[in-house]
């Protein structure tokens, strides 16, 4: 019998799918396997999502403050909801601690869970506290469909370009800066303490054919576009964006900052598909094309994938 470190977290994921997967309604626009659900209960649509972060895998107390854990326990949320097309209205927050948590840490946690949502103009409206052996936060965010439809991951089309909005590499090379005791540079670190998705960028790609939040790394959430939309995506590596910020933290690693630009997760950027460069928002940069095939290439060649997967 396997175990969920041999199949991996997408597998498991739609091995999930396929038992809990239901008739199609007209009330379910998007279903399971994107970066939201899209439904119609009264005929408006409703964009909702669901993330966990565990402490010691999203996060640990020691690097981060517990305002940096409510921020970014928020991001990654609100960026599933604005890579469908939406617009993030409403959270719900679940929260498990242990029984000797300061109170002080939950207030300051709500405050950054606050602070983010604020930056979009949503609200907490609900939420449940209970007692665990570690922290656990579960977000739940709710939204309304400001695109004319849902910008799913299976729009690609054959011919189109390739763009991405935001930094890549930082949250990566920030927990690198971390996990060797380094407190610095701040700007590097802060990367992995809390993301800065381009909000105001995604909600300028109303246009795109497919969209998805990079929070497991350009390569392998590019590939769940590519898969979902039955294509082949190129990425021409001349044209990311490499700083030399991030090339200065990776030589002084020994680290490969075109790697961590192409591999490195929970930098919550975006990357879409446009029919055509004329269509790519101000503030996107063109970074490959969609061709027929299967799969990702970078300038022409496959490249192993290593994004991150919680159970490999």
């Amino acid at each position: 019998m396997q175990s969920v470190s041999e199949i991996g977290e997408f597998a498991l994921i739609q091995a999930i799918g396929e038992r809990l997967r239901s008739s199609d309604t007209a009330e379910v626009i998007v279903g399971l396997g994107d970066d939201s659900a899209v439904t119609a209960p009264d005929g408006k649509p409703l964009v909702s999502c669901v993330d966990v972060l565990v402490q010691g895998v999203h996060f640990r107390t020691d690097w981060s403050s517990a305002h940096e854990i409510g921020r970014k326990s928020v991001a990654a949320n609100l960026a599933d909801i604005f890579a469908m097309g939406g617009a993030p209205k409403s959270l719900l927050i679940g929260l498990a601690v242990p029984a000797d948590t300061k109170v002080a840490w939950v207030l300051e946690l709500a405050e950054g869970i606050k602070a983010e949502a604020d930056l979009v103009g949503a609200q907490v409206i609900g939420g449940d506290v209970v007692r665990s052996d570690q922290i656990v936060i579960s977000v739940t965010a709710l939204g309304s469909l400001d695109a004319p439809k849902p910008i799913t991951r299976s729009g690609a089309q054959v011919d189109d370009v390739l763009a991405v909005a935001g930094r890549l590499g930082y949250a990566h090379a920030g927990l690198m800066m971390l996990s060797r005791g380094f407190r610095s540079p701040r700007a590097i670190v802060s990367a992995h303490r809390v993301p800065q998705p381009p909000y105001e960028l995604a909600a300028l790609a109303h246009s795109a054919n497919s969209m998805i939040d990079i929070s497991d790394g350009l390569l392998s959430d590019v590939g769940h576009i590519a898969q979902s939309s039955g294509v082949a995506i190129n990425i021409d590596s001349q044209k990311l964006v490499v700083t030399e910020e991030l090339q200065a933290m990776a030589s002084a690693f020994n680290g490969n900052a075109l790697e961590w630009v192409l591999q490195g997760g929970e930098d919550h950027a975006f990357a879409a598909t446009f029919s055509n460069s004329s269509q790519v928002p101000e503030g996107w940069v063109v970074i490959g094309a969609v061709t027929a095939g299967e799969g990702v290439t970078v300038d022409g060649e496959t490249v192993a994938q290593s994004g991150w997967d919680h159970f490999k």
